[in-house]
């Protein structure tokens, strides 16, 4: 009750703190601002945002970005041309997350055989193989690709250096225009080397000709055989005939 009647007579007066927070010395140095270095300027300028220009403006880079794109694709598509032409074996294996280090050795294990390794987009080889002699190759070009490329067949030493990278799976190849599936590639690299298969062949040759020259021989020394044992018979005969025939004259 007399709280009430205070607050209600007495002149209300504002709460003042305790403690007041009083700052003493000297005023804050304001700092002045340095003029930037000439090489922050320019780096500034080369990397001040550039925003992009209005719609209309906006056209002409994207048709100089196709026009770019297409001339890529058309310098990659005579790469491709020229691969198929220069190589008489060509081998699409599937790299299933082959790292960078893996790969590198890889191609240095393939470049001592002679054979490259090439990439290619699987659209630029898609369009490429579907106007080309090698259209039955389209569907090998599915997912992750590489090539294997070589001016000669090198299938076996290809399989051999396969066998220690199972990240890489041998999908199909086209060895001297004839394409084959993954077994027909391991039949074919069973075959005897050209060289042994020219050298079979050669004997082979040589075998014959020597049969028919003997038989060419044979056939002129039976004769010349024969001839000379009619002349060796006949002088014998003639001989014994005029031998009677002295005793006789002696006798009368």
């Amino acid at each position: 009750m007399a709280a009430t009647l205070c607050s209600r007579f007495l002149p209300k007066q504002s709460w003042l703190p305790l403690a007041h927070a009083v700052r003493h010395g000297s005023k804050a140095v304001t700092r002045h601002r340095k003029p930037v270095h000439f090489l922050k300027q320019k780096l500034l300028a080369v990397t001040e945002y550039v925003p992009p220009r209005s719609e209309g403006c906006a056209r002409n880079p994207r048709v100089s970005h196709t026009q770019q794109d297409s001339r890529v694709v058309a310098f990659l598509s005579k790469q491709v041309k020229a691969t198929f032409q220069q190589s008489k074996m060509i081998a699409v294996v599937q790299n299933n997350s082959t790292t960078a280090e893996d790969m590198l050795m890889l191609k240095h294990r393939l470049r001592k055989h002679d054979i490259f390794v090439k990439f290619f987009p699987n659209q630029v080889m898609r369009d490429y193989l579907a106007n080309s002699k090698y259209s039955n190759m389209e569907l090998l070009f599915i997912g992750p690709t590489v090539l294997f490329v070589s001016k000669e067949p090198k299938v076996k030493e290809m399989l051999q250096i396969l066998r220690g990278s199972p990240q890489m799976v041998l999908i199909g190849a086209c060895v001297e225009d004839t394409l084959m599936s993954r077994q027909g590639i391991l039949q074919y690299s069973q075959l005897p080397s050209l060289a042994t298969v020219q050298g079979q062949v050669v004997s082979g040759l040589n075998v014959l000709t020597s049969q028919t020259a003997a038989m060419l021989h044979r056939h002129p020394a039976h004769l010349s055989a024969l001839l000379q044992q009619y002349l060796k018979q006949r002088s014998e005969g003639t001989s014994e005939v005029g031998i009677p025939e002295s005793q006789e004259a002696t006798t009368t």
